[in-house]
């Protein structure tokens, strides 16, 4: 199904959804404001339907029991004018009928999907099919790394990335708030500490909620020519004891347990908000084989040490705070990179600790603090 232009990208009210079970189907039920036409493809290893709609403003109920196949649905804006739905099935399952039904009664208009059980193979079957509806998201190309860096009058650039975003939600901890959301306002408070210095040129991977694959993300900071990048997470796990903020550099090998679980975790980022993996990437080659210019790593642990340092001092900090793991998301060759994990969602006190004004401000000057200590050393080594 291609994406209909019956309404623009502006106009679209997502106001409910339910899941019913008639016999072997599942049927899901969209309310929405205007008829459309959603683009619908299959996505395999986990078993997913992603559902593509015009860009839309989310007004329905985030707690609807899924039943049938469906196992979870996520929603987000995937890219400008894209918004998401990822439907999780529990089993394979095909697209038996989608159709959109005009209001009636109490209902106004409706997009119907119907799923029906499937065999492996025919769901994979139904995933090649479906490849000519999956969106391609243009991507600006990465510049020439060689060239000498551009400026604003000289200050470094920095750039901060809010991880997840849009259909990808992260952690949902004990205060009812998810990752995006708490990443994105400590990343805005990253910011605008580091302006406040006159010192440094930053910008933001994203600055509202939406979707950007990994390697996306470092592809933006080399795009700018970044000399430093800080992805932004909040943890969790299932100890609610455990707290305190801690910062990665990335590893072949992880440090210990839990920054492995960690690593697994964020590197399915792509997965969660339905973005197909099948489909060879020829910079990943060469980003590994860049890997082994040792430079970049040192700085990225150099760095590190200084922002664990300062985080300490206003910030609860989680034992052996200085860790090491496989993070997708750090993998630019030429970019110093850490990542921040700001605290335990999990943890209550600590999830309101990053979540209020008084624990961004501590956690933005800290890092403002790293910052300026790291390239005065920088400029010490002449770089």
């Amino acid at each position: 199904m291609g994406t209909s232009t019956s309404s623009t990208a502006k106009d679209v009210q997502i106001d409910g959804l339910r899941f019913g079970v008639n016999g072997d189907t599942t049927r899901f039920v969209l309310d929405i404001s205007n008829e459309t036409e959603p683009s619908i493809f299959l996505l395999a290893d986990p078993y997913r339907v992603v559902i593509d709609l015009p860009e839309a403003n989310w007004h329905a109920d985030n707690a609807v029991q899924t039943t049938g196949a469906v196992d979870g649905y996520r929603h987000g804006l995937f890219a400008p004018g894209v918004y998401r739905i990822v439907l999780d099935l529990k089993e394979p399952a095909t697209v038996k009928a989608a159709f959109s039904l005009p209001p009636r009664g109490q209902y106004g208009h409706r997009f119907v999907l119907d799923l029906e059980p499937a065999s492996r193979s025919s769901f994979l079957a139904a995933v090649q099919s479906s490849k000519d509806e999956r969106p391609v998201v243009a991507t600006a190309s990465v510049p020439d790394v060689t060239a000498p860096r551009k400026r604003i009058a000289g200050k470094r650039v920095v750039v901060i990335d809010p991880g997840h975003g849009g259909p990808d939600p992260g952690n949902l901890g004990v205060i009812g708030v998810h990752e995006k959301v708490v990443v994105l306002e400590i990343a805005r408070a990253i910011r605008d500490e580091l302006n406040k210095t006159g010192r440094y040129e930053v910008h933001l991977t994203r600055d509202r909620d939406i979707f950007h694959p990994v390697r996306e993300r470092f592809r933006i900071a080399r795009r700018h020519h970044a000399d430093l990048f800080i992805s932004v997470h909040a943890d969790s796990i299932s100890n609610s004891k455990v707290s305190g903020a801690s910062v990665y550099n990335l590893s072949e090998t992880a440090s210990d347990k839990e920054a492995g679980r960690l690593a697994a975790r964020e590197n399915k980022s792509d997965v969660i908000a339905g973005v197909n993996l099948d489909e060879a990437d020829d910079e990943v080659s060469s980003i590994l084989i860049d890997l082994a210019q040792r430079e970049t790593m040192n700085f990225s642990a150099q760095y590190a040490n200084v922002l664990v340092q300062e985080l300490a001092r206003d910030v609860p900090m989680l034992g052996r705070s200085h860790r090491f793991a496989n993070l997708g998301v750090l993998k630019a060759p030429d970019v110093p990179s850490v990542l921040l994990e700001a605290g335990y969602l999990t943890n209550k006190t600590n999830a309101r600790f990053i979540n209020s004004d008084n624990g961004r401000k501590k956690i933005a000057q800290a890092v403002r603090r790293a910052t300026d200590r790291y390239f005065q050393q920088m400029v010490a080594l002449g770089r």
